[in-house]
């Protein structure tokens, strides 16, 4: 099963996508609080996949994609946004990210994402 990173800054956010995940079979190898120590988990774990959140104190979460895809090209990484940040969402996108999801997310909406990012 996949091995998944989740980085956001909200305890909540992270525990809703743990639960969702795990109900899935996945496997959450870390989870990280901000985009610094997100990055450090990446290069050390090589995760599957990633779920990014935008705004993180520190490092944001686009600022951590860049630094992610600079050095793994093919990382996958997807994307948690709050309502309202179309143009983040974007800027994101054009930085590397496989795919986004807006915050609050349904569990199918989280699972169908993963997946098409994983099949990419």
């Amino acid at each position: 099963m996949a091995r998944i990173l989740i980085v956001d800054d909200s305890i909540v956010a992270r525990n809703n996508l743990k639960t969702i995940l795990a109900g899935a079979d996945y496997d959450i190898v870390a989870e990280a609080s901000d985009g610094e120590a997100g990055f450090e988990k990446y290069t050390e774990l090589k995760p599957d996949l990633v779920t990014m959140d935008i705004t993180m104190p520190n490092l944001n979460g686009i600022e951590c994609l860049k630094k992610i895809v600079a050095t793994d090209p093919e990382a996958k990484v997807m994307m948690v946004s709050a309502l309202g940040q179309g143009g983040k969402i974007l800027e994101a996108l054009n930085a590397g990210a496989k795919h986004y999801i807006t915050k609050p997310f349904e569990a199918d909406k989280v699972l169908e994402a993963i997946s098409e990012v994983l099949a990419s």
